[in-house]
């Protein structure tokens, strides 16, 4: 039995960076003998064991065949006799493809050491062409690794999977999961760029383009550490044209990100104006926000829509300012006492009750702006 330590943990080593997670490969062994040696059994569709101490994820070597269409189309192969540079060959780059000794020597079979030095992503084999989600792998690695570049032959494989109609056995879930993860890294438009680039953005992503007010949109959210939610808001105000969210039912998008993107989508042109509004009428922008019940969500909400109005143009100052306001007339209103307020007209019914509230709130953010 022999143990390397594989894929991206040792590609972020040889990075200089820092690496979350460790995946282990093990070879000439089998499950019997994981089992008997303290490893417990997790993998459904292949071997996958626990360390009984580190508790991180030990596989056997493996191969794999394709059998049908999409990423779930393959038949797994492992034994003993399996090498490691037959697991490794199965990767999607040469830069995932590595693997390290325990005694610190590196395995590289596929050149994936001399492809980090060029920057440039490049599939291990033709195999590639057989799980469309290495596309959205790479687009998000695209997304971190800002320096790197596809390799033209790489580039022309992805094309001929998109023509062949690969992409479209997508799932959401997978797609998701790669689109939600690119979005928090460095360089986020950069994961748009090279689906565009490749054919694959309408097929994975549909509704969505790629754009100059997109890629600033995304800087500025890297820049400004935006939440997920605040990054798809703004991904989706700016990537589509036609107005609407048309990812949130395809993609099964979690409510705070599709919630976020609805507010922006309506209420943009009113967070942008928040100055020159009056207290009724930021009263009644914050209580479409939903915000004097959830305050938390209003920065987030102000986050992204600074970065949208810095795309189009606007001042940073400017936006902070008109931010400033929003935030100051929702401290106020929440600093009504809402309870007294409704034990005093409570006999007038529950109209009286809101119109008492109403009137409260305002009188509040009135007086914040005059600083009483």
């Amino acid at each position: 039995m022999k143990i390397y330590r594989v894929g991206g943990s040792v590609r972020d080593e040889l990075l200089g960076q820092a690496s979350h997670d460790s995946d282990w490969v093990v070879v000439g062994s089998t499950p019997e003998a994981m089992i008997a040696a303290g490893y417990q059994a997790v993998g459904r569709d292949f071997p996958v064991f626990l360390h009984p101490q580190t508790h991180e994820e030990y596989a056997l070597a493996r191969t794999e065949r394709k059998t049908a269409a999409g990423y779930r189309g393959f038949a797994v192969h492992f034994a003993p006799d399996v090498t490691l540079e037959q697991d490794l060959s199965r990767r999607d780059l040469t830069i995932n493809a590595m693997a390290m000794t325990p005694d610190g020597e590196l395995v590289d079979p596929y050149g994936g050491h001399r492809d980090l030095r060029d920057k440039v992503f490049r599939h291990v084999s033709e195999a590639f062409a057989e799980d469309p989600v290495r596309i959205l792998r790479l687009a998000r690695f695209a997304a971190r690794l800002t320096e790197f570049g596809v390799h033209p032959q790489t580039m022309a494989l992805m094309r001929r999977m998109v023509a062949n109609g690969e992409t479209d056995a997508l799932v959401p879930e997978r797609v998701w999961q790669e689109l939600s993860r690119g979005l928090m890294e460095s360089a986020p438009a950069r994961m748009f760029e090279v689906l565009d680039a490749c054919g694959a953005l309408a097929h994975a992503l549909p509704g969505l383009s790629y754009n100059d007010r997109l890629v600033r949109a995304m800087r500025c959210a890297a820049q400004s550490e935006l939440t997920l939610p605040a990054r798809y808001a703004l991904m989706i105000v700016t990537g589509v044209s036609q107005g609407g969210d048309p990812l949130a039912e395809h993609l099964r998008v979690p409510g705070e990100c599709r919630d976020l993107a609805r507010m922006l989508l309506a209420e943009q042109g009113e967070l942008a104006r928040a100055q020159d509004l009056d207290a009724r009428q930021r009263l009644a922008l914050l209580e479409r926000l939903d915000a004097i019940r959830r305050p938390r969500r209003l920065p987030e909400l102000l986050a992204a829509s600074a970065c949208l109005r810095q795309a189009d143009g606007g001042d940073a100052q400017a936006c902070q300012a008109t931010d400033a306001c929003l935030m100051r007339s929702l401290r106020a209103a929440r600093e009504v006492d809402a309870g007294a307020i409704a034990r005093q007209v409570a006999a007038q019914g529950p109209q009286a009750i809101r119109d008492a509230l109403s009137d409260a709130r305002t009188r509040a953010i009135e007086a914040r702006a005059k600083g009483r």
